[in-house]
């Protein structure tokens, strides 16, 4: 496998029996649709699996074809849907039922009719499991194992068996979850993966117990990873796990999965290759980990996690002025592990009240904005005296922007307001159709254009919709990339709470022009002013940046 893996890392470290390499198998598809506030159509799978194939995982488990008829409908799809370059798909099953065959087994039968090369099996390896939650006996617990392994591969499938609660079993019995293991190896099993189910498991018993299997394996069949995040450590206890010898690590994308999650891929990924230098996907594709995890997380309908390591939108944000004046001086390494491009992602500075002139001359000038050091110190001051009264840039770049180009000089020519005014009408009752409630809210706004003087009126089913449309109205059709703009998110934070209704709230709008997204911040007791400063700015840097 040829990948992105700094030449000299692993063997700096001298970690006897660390692998050069490791297949990574995603199970986002179904270990990660589990996860609360997951519910994926057949088209969001495919799209998914797309994504993995384009990041280069070698393994993409697509569901449990006996499940649902959303998986059998994936696995039908796939062939004709799905054009895979480095993946391959795998479908996931269990062994036969106790005291069941394997031949008319509905489960098996289903993963053979999958219809993809590779199928994953899981089973019992911890001997509590096997007579509690089976009930039976654990001489029956290992023929079930072995003889669907067996079944199996008679059908030419390569198989591997998901060692379920391994490490819990091996404290508890290790003598018995090894004769699991052993059913499977001595009847094909291609993997034998180390399952940490309920996430319990810490990394140094993580990586002396895998190194146990290993040697008991013997080099004979591979060796895998599946940890949960339970105890917070499903990322480690991967990382760990390869130090033990593993070979396979199975996790999924922004760590998605029932419970608290599993391993996060977007993590195991750049630890193993950039910390350990263990090869995990094909050349040149390390950087587009954050690519793929933020169109995930759009294909799940789940906000990407800002603190997320290496992908998120923070990793490599810096706020505090010692740290930004640092960077100005002597570049990323001062305070960034590594190179963010290296990943994908990319230095931010956050202009805060913690931060300085330094960190405000490196944010202008990655607006592209000449600010002088003087321009600089009074916009630090303003900011410190604007962010104790509420106000928030770090979170709203495009604001932040505005105010810096108006402390070097720029006068925004598309429009001054003169006045808005908004109003609500809500009506309920019997003089209503069905008892039903009727609100409606006009926006009047007077605004200058070239010393024109230009009115209008807007209606909207809220006041931030009606002072839009009016806007809009009044500009009648003068700027072409208005029509473009649109908001995408609104959200209201009270600053004060202890105010109650007259506290201080914070508004922020996500806005598009369908090629760039950015946000803007507005802050008042009133929260139709502050609407209206973030929805103004929003308009002025789309357009500003439109004429660029």
């Amino acid at each position: 496998m040829s990948t992105d893996t700094p030449a000299g890392v692993g063997a700096a470290h001298g970690i006897v029996g660390l692998p050069s390499a490791v297949d990574i198998f995603d199970t986002t598809l179904r270990d990660g649709a589990q996860f609360e506030g997951i519910s994926l159509t057949v088209e969001d799978k495919l799209r998914v699996a797309e994504q993995l194939d384009w990041l280069g995982v070698r393994w993409i488990e697509g569901g449990y074809p006996q499940a649902n008829p959303k998986d059998e409908e994936f696995f039908r799809r796939a062939p004709a849907d799905l054009s895979l370059k480095n993946a391959e798909l795998v479908a996931f099953g269990s062994t036969r039922r106790p005291a069941g065959k394997v031949d008319v087994d509905p489960t098996l039968a289903a993963l053979v009719g999958a219809g993809t090369s590779t199928v994953c099996i899981v089973g019992k390896s911890w001997d509590f499991h096997v007579t509690e939650a089976l009930r039976t006996t654990l001489d029956e617990g290992v023929a079930m194992v072995g003889e669907s392994v067996a079944f199996l591969k008679a059908e030419g499938l390569r198989v591997f068996f998901d060692a379920e609660h391994f490490f819990d079993g091996y404290k508890a019995n290790a003598e018995y979850a090894l004769r699991v293991l052993e059913a499977a190896m001595v009847n094909g099993a291609d993997c034998v993966v180390l399952c940490d189910t309920n996430g319990g498991s810490l990394p140094h018993e993580v990586q002396r117990i895998t190194g146990e299997v290993v040697s008991f394996v013997g080099g004979s069949t591979g060796v895998g990873i599946h940890t949960q995040n339970d105890s917070g450590c499903a990322v480690a206890n991967s990382v760990a796990a390869v130090v033990g010898g593993a070979t396979q690590v199975q996790g999924t994308v922004n760590g998605y999965g029932e419970r608290t999650g599993n391993a996060n891929l977007m993590t195991v990924i750049p630890d193993l290759t950039l910390k350990l230098g263990v090869a995990t996907l094909p050349e040149g594709h390390l950087d587009r980990l954050t690519v793929v995890s933020h169109r995930v997380a759009e294909l799940v309908n789940l906000p990407p996690h800002p603190a997320d390591p290496f992908v998120g939108a923070s990793a490599f944000a810096h706020k505090g002025g010692l740290h930004t004046s640092a960077l100005g001086r002597a570049g990323s390494a001062t305070y960034e592990h590594v190179d963010p491009a290296v990943v994908g992602n990319h230095t931010r500075v956050l202009v805060s009240d913690l931060g300085g002139r330094a960190g405000m001359a490196m944010k202008a000038a990655e607006f592209g904005v000449e600010l002088d050091d003087r321009a600089a110190a009074a916009l630090t001051e303003e900011l410190k005296q604007l962010e104790a009264e509420g106000w928030l840039f770090e979170s709203a770049d495009a604001s932040l922007e505005l105010r810096m180009r108006r402390a070097a000089g720029w006068v925004p020519d598309y429009f001054e307001v003169e006045a808005y005014r908004v109003s609500s009408y809500h009506r309920e009752g019997p003089v209503m159709p069905d008892g039903e409630v009727e609100i409606t809210t006009e926006a009047t706004v007077k605004l200058w254009v070239d010393g024109e003087r230009l009115a209008a009126v807007g209606e909207g089913n809220g006041p931030v919709n009606a002072l839009d449309s009016a806007v809009r109205r009044a500009l009648n059709g003068r700027y072409e990339a208005l029509g473009r703009i649109h908001l995408t998110d609104f959200k209201v934070r009270v600053v004060d709470g202890g105010a109650a209704t007259g506290a201080v709230v914070r508004v922020l709008i996500d806005s598009t022009d369908g090629e760039r997204v950015w946000t803007t911040v507005g802050v008042d007791s009133n929260v139709i002013e502050a609407s209206w400063q973030a929805l103004t700015d929003s308009l002025l840097f789309g357009l500003l940046h439109a004429a660029r």
